[in-house]
């Protein structure tokens, strides 16, 4: 290598090949090495016409991950003589129905979209097929109070109570939709478990309790007063809406029969339905009590 400034030391008797040309002194930034090969040499770009340059703001965004849950309607709060009516009409007027509940973190609504009906003395599956207990005593008190339960000592469960006081029947919340408080409602879900997609945020009555943040301090809340803190809406208009049935997920013995008891109702076509499971029935032990399963 030849002594002079490091800038212009460049090596020599490199072959034929590699030996680039050096980019001529004075031209700036818009001169280009000449005498390449021709494998190597390649021609400017055309620039790309006008007609076919399309402007940022025309793209199309790529889809939402997840549908946009629906709006709110506008809202009116049935009083308690709705609710003492036939557990099976109250059941089906339930689905679409919003309860939500107001807290300091902030407030939760949920769109009914699943629920079971459950009809007492008459009903092998209920909780109140045997009698009145302490566990059970609010669901002889009067219409549109909540009865929540704990399942398996693990998770709560949302009933609203049906019918007169004294006649025990209630409706199992199942699942919903979660349209005002997502932020929050993931939050809670998430302090106690995974969360994969909004889709799951209320989809079965344990993660529909977590989401609104309903323990058992809140068994015989009332939810006719629009004000509370627990409270059940419908829509001022009520559309019609494709409902399904079949047999209570989870229950046992007479009360599990499709065909006595199809008191499982659900919105057709909703995608926070939550799946329909049997009850688990030991090969070593029949069932002779008739059944009593987790709902009420």
């Amino acid at each position: 290598m030849t002594s002079g400034p490091e800038s212009d030391a460049r090596p020599t008797g490199l072959p034929a090949a590699l030996d680039v040309p050096a980019v001529a002194a004075g031209t700036g930034g818009g001169a280009r090495p000449t005498g390449l090969p021709a494998a190597l040499d390649v021609p400017d770009v055309p620039a790309v016409p006008a007609a076919l340059q399309v402007p940022l703001a025309r793209r199309t965004p790529p889809p939402a991950t997840h549908p946009a849950p629906q709006p709110v309607p506008h809202l009116t709060t049935p009083a308690r003589v709705w609710y003492a009516r036939d557990v099976l009409l109250v059941a089906r007027d339930l689905l679409g129905a919003y309860l939500t509940r107001r807290s300091p973190e902030g407030d939760v609504t949920v769109r009914v979209t699943e629920v079971e009906a459950y009809a007492g003395a008459e009903d092998p599956g209920s909780h109140a097929f045997r009698g009145r207990t302490a566990r059970n005593a609010v669901m002889f008190a009067e219409p549109g109070r909540l009865y929540v339960y704990r399942h398996l000592g693990l998770h709560h469960c949302l009933n609203v109570v049906a019918r007169p006081a004294g006649s025990p029947a209630a409706v199992l919340l199942r699942a919903g939709e979660v349209v005002r408080g997502a932020d929050l409602a993931r939050e809670r879900r998430e302090r106690v478990g995974v969360v994969d997609s909004d889709r799951q945020l209320a989809r079965g009555p344990a993660r529909l309790a977590v989401c609104l943040g309903v323990d058992l301090q809140a068994n015989g809340a009332d939810v006719t007063e629009p004000e509370g803190e627990l409270v059940l809406q419908r829509p001022a208009v009520v559309g019609h809406h494709q409902h399904a049935a079949g047999p209570r997920v989870g229950v046992s013995g007479s009360g599990g029969d499709a065909g006595l008891f199809p008191w499982r109702l659900w919105l057709q076509d909703e995608r926070t339905v939550s799946a329909y499971r049997p009850a688990y029935r030991s090969p070593a032990r029949a069932d002779t009590s008739g059944g009593v399963a987790a709902p009420a």
